[in-house]
């Protein structure tokens, strides 16, 4: 929905508001006017219901909203005498309709001296579960989300099984842009195959300003672009378009930032022409066929190298190595060679983007490619067009024809094209193991979720042939940093003890007292 569709339904939902409350605005001692003036009726509500004026925030907050119309729904009848449950239901399954009946068939009577506390316990509950949900959803949309790695993609530096918290103020939180959905979800409900949302109507896309940018080799956590596309993984033909905010969660490290010119040279990145120079904590992996004397390499030599993950292929190991731990394999006995696998230029393939003929470039040759800033202009033409065509047309929604070798947009012929936003170039730590911005291309800021800062638990599956083992040394350690993650558990459990301690004191003084 555009701003002006958004405004007229703004400004309908004020006539419905009016047509089925103004007799109940007077019996409380109000004027008809006021039923009518946009959130000053809401304001007058309020008091009428007794409740606070900041709850008229919560009914602008989208899926927020959708919890606080039943809550004003239940709140009004009760105000007007309605206590029973069949009242309750019948004013949230009309979807408050049944407050016109109260304001034109019944004569009710407002209740001045109402109390605020519910009649049942029942009713308790499902207050306390409301406001808990609601209170939550507001942590989890601004300020901080959980996730949980699924993939190796950055192994070593995050570890499938790690549980995080994504900070979304870091680059500032996303407003919701799906106004129907169900809350603290992503794009699917819990053990089942349904969506989780409803696809119209949308808002326009805006960010809360935050207080830094994404820097060089950040982790971050993002919308897949290209993710219009395949539910639960299960790479069926089945397509799905989805909104930004519900495409899948990815989480890779930022190698490129708006404005740079990256290049993959066997295997190594190149920013502006420089190798670039990764944290202490990054730990980049790669293929190798490693060819023994003839003995095997068991799981307790795999393990002191912290090889985690490779194969055995009847006469040789492909194993997933960083170069400081190739460098220490290739010293055993037992090891005669160790070959990095590194795939050359000049072989075209359709899965690597720009998906185009022109650009024969490898998983580990690549580029260079400059990242799109906003407000910069680039030449377009049909050489340069391939990278930027679904920028053009999807990510900043132009109608593009190209015919011959003229290209139009929005109708009107373009050489040149000035980006509305920033990009991003997402790559994982596990080169030869990871489905990353290689393979799809750029990510848009709009399509940015926000910044892991915190491991808070950590589960591995298969550690040490060990099923469903905790990583004690990962639980409470930071995401970001340098040296060897410390785990803050400790202290917290410290805290935590002498803050019910101190709670108990307390208490137990206030009872002397």
């Amino acid at each position: 929905m555009t701003m002006v569709e958004w405004f007229i339904f703004f400004l309908a939902i004020q006539v419905i508001h009016f047509l089925g409350t103004w007799k109940l605005y007077i019996k409380a001692g109000r004027k008809a006017w006021e039923a009518i003036i946009p959130i000053y009726n809401g304001i007058v509500l309020m008091k009428i219901l007794k409740r606070p004026s900041w709850w008229i925030i919560l009914l602008f907050i989208p899926i927020i909203n959708l919890l606080m119309f039943p809550v004003i729904w239940v709140e009004t009848i009760r105000s007007f005498g309605k206590y029973k449950s069949i009242h309750s239901f019948l004013v949230v399954l009309t979807l408050g309709f049944y407050i016109y009946y109260l304001n034109y068939v019944e004569n009710v009577t407002y209740v001045e001296d109402r109390s605020l506390k519910s009649r049942t316990e029942l009713g308790e509950w499902v207050s306390s579960i409301v406001f808990a949900i609601i209170a939550a959803t507001i942590v989890h949309t601004y300020f901080m989300q959980p996730y949980t790695i699924p993939t190796s993609s950055l192994e070593k530096s995050l570890l499938i099984g790690d549980f995080l918290f994504v900070s979304k103020f870091h680059y500032g939180a996303r407003t919701p842009m799906t106004t129907v959905a169900a809350p603290m979800v992503h794009d699917s409900l819990p053990f089942t195959k349904m969506k989780s949302y409803l696809k119209k109507p949308q808002l326009p896309y805006f960010r809360i300003p935050g207080f830094e940018n994404i820097k060089r080799n950040e982790i971050v956590v993002f919308n897949w672009p290209v993710d219009t596309v395949r539910f639960f993984r299960d790479h069926s033909n089945i397509h799905v378009d989805k909104p930004i905010d519900k495409k899948s969660n990815y989480v890779k490290r930022c190698v490129a930032i708006p404005g740079d010119s990256l290049e993959i040279r066997d295997g190594y990145i190149f920013i502006n022409g420089e190798r670039t120079v990764l944290p202490d904590r990054a730990k980049i992996q790669y293929m190798h066929k490693v060819i023994t004397n003839g003995q095997q390499l068991n799981g307790t030599t795999l393990s002191r190298y912290n090889i985690t993950e490779g194969s055995f292929q009847g006469d040789f190991y492909m194993l997933n190595l960083t170069d400081e731990n190739a460098a220490k394999l290739s010293k055993n006995p037992i090891v005669t060679s160790i070959t990095k696998l590194i795939e050359p230029k000049g072989n075209y393939s359709k899965s690597i983007f720009p998906h185009n003929s022109q650009y024969p470039w490898s998983i580990d040759n690549y580029g260079p490619i400059y990242i799109p800033e906003a407000g910069k202009t680039v030449e377009l033409n049909t050489k340069s067009l391939p990278f930027y065509k679904q920028i053009i047309e999807v990510y900043e929604n132009n109608n593009l024809t190209v015919n011959g070798d003229e290209i139009f947009i929005n109708g009107k012929q373009a050489t040149s094209y000035t980006f509305k936003q920033d990009y991003y170039w997402m790559m994982g730590d596990n080169r030869h193991n990871s489905e990353d911005a290689r393979y799809w291309g750029y990510v848009p800021f709009d399509h940015v979720v926000g910044k892991p800062v915190f491991i808070w638990f950590s589960w591995d599956s298969n550690a040490d042939g060990i099923a469903n083992k905790i990583r004690w040394e990962r639980v409470f350690t930071t995401v970001h940093g340098t040296g060897e993650p410390v785990s803050y558990l400790y202290y917290f459990l410290g805290a935590l003890a002498l803050w019910f301690g101190y709670s108990s004191f307390r208490k137990r003084k206030n009872k002397e007292d």
